[in-house]
């Protein structure tokens, strides 16, 4: 199965692409860029996340909101990252210990699906 991606490094460069050997458990997986056809490799430790969306454009000006409840999804978490992002969402796989884990974003209308956080990116992740 071929996951839609948006890989955004804590570098700040962005790799939009699809991706079908991506495993929460195995430090890297390969993009098949969509602005070439290339096939890159990702080392998960170099990421802010692994953004799964619905399409590539996406809205740049939407602003999810944090205010909906979701059930079934786990505890209502925020995350602060180090680039001043903050995302409100849902977890069943956060712990410090962790090197990464999935957020589904609190706002089902927006262009997230799911996030895969990688910890290292944080700056502050609370259970709200």
């Amino acid at each position: 199965m071929q996951h839609h991606i948006v890989a955004r490094f804590q570098n700040g460069t962005v790799v939009k692409g699809f991706s079908s050997d991506f495993v929460p458990s195995r430090e890297r997986f390969h993009v098949h860029r969509i602005d070439r056809d290339e096939v890159e490799a990702v080392d998960v430790e170099d990421l802010k996340g692994v953004f799964f969306v619905n399409s590539f454009e996406g809205n740049p000006d939407a602003r999810g909101r944090a205010d909906l409840e979701r059930f079934g999804l786990g505890k209502k978490i925020k995350v602060d990252f180090k680039d001043g992002e903050t995302m409100f969402g849902y977890t069943t796989g956060y712990s410090p210990d962790r090197q990464a884990f999935f957020v589904f974003p609190a706002d089902p209308e927006g262009n997230n699906d799911r996030v895969y956080v990688v910890a290292s990116a944080t700056a502050d992740v609370a259970f709200v």
